[in-house]
C-alpha cells in the first residue's frame, strides 16, 4: 500500500503532534497536562503498528514514518527534560549519539532506512523509556512530589538508555550483515 492517508499513519501524525503540545506544557510548567500528554503519546506508540497489521493497512510511508516520528519524539522529550532540569544530561547523550550513528550508518550503507525488524531489546528499551520519562515528570506534579518517583524514574530511564545502547549495537551489526548479503547477491547476480 502506497497511500499516506491510512488510519495508522493518521494516528502516527496525531501522536507526533502531541510532542509540541507536551513541550508547551513543560515550558509553561503545567506538569500535570505535560504528564497526561506524555502518557497519551507514549501509550499510543504501539497502536499504529497494531492497527496497520489488523486493518491490513501496512504502507511504505508508515514503515518509515512511525520510526522517524518515534525517534524525533524521543529526542525532543529528552532534550526538553534536560533543558528544563527534569533529567540529567546523560539522557540526551545516551539517546542522541547512538541514533546519530545509526542514521549515518543507514544513509551510507542503504541511502535510507535499512528496513530492519525491531529487536526484542529495542522493544524493551522503548517500554523502559516510555515508563521512566512519565515517572520523572509525575514527581513535578503538585501532590506527587515523592522522592521515590524521581529515583525510580531515573533508574528506569538509565536501564532504558543501557537498552538503547545495546539495541543500537544490535541494529548496527544487523545492518552490516544485511549490507554484506545485498552486496554478495549483487555480485553473484
Amino acid at each position: 500500500m502506497d497511500t499516506f492517508w491510512t488510519v495508522p499513519n493518521v494516528i502516527t501524525v496525531l501522536r507526533f503532534l502531541g510532542v509540541p503540545l507536551f513541550v508547551a506544557f513543560i515550558v509553561g510548567e503545567d506538569y500535570g497536562a505535560a504528564f497526561i500528554t506524555l502518557v497519551v503519546v507514549g501509550s499510543t506508540d504501539w497502536v499504529d503498528g497494531y492497527l496497520a497489521r489488523r486493518l491490513n493497512q501496512v504502507s511504505r510511508v508508515g514503515q518509515w514514518l512511525d520510526p522517524v516520528a518515534d525517534r524525533l519524539a524521543l529526542i525532543v522529550v529528552a532534550v526538553t527534560f534536560v533543558v528544563q532540569g527534569i533529567a540529567p544530561a546523560w539522557l540526551v547523550l545516551a539517546i542522541v549519539i547512538p541514533d546519530a550513528i545509526l542514521i549515518v550508518n543507514a544513509l551510507v550503507l542503504f541511502h535510507g532506512s535499512p528496513n530492519l525488524p525491531v529487536s526484542n531489546v529495542g522493544k524493551i528499551r522503548t517500554a523502559l523509556l516510555l515508563l521512566g520519562a512519565p515517572l520523572l515528570l509525575l514527581q513535578r506534579v503538585p501532590g506527587f512530589d515523592y522522592g521515590w518517583l524521581s529515583t525510580t524514574g531515573n533508574a528506569v530511564l538509565f536501564l532504558g538508555c543501557v537498552g538503547h545502547l545495546i539495541a543500537a549495537v544490535g541494529y548496527l551489526r544487523a545492518s552490516w550483515a544485511k549490507h554484506a548479503r545485498e552486496r554478495s547477491a549483487a555480485g553473484n547476480g
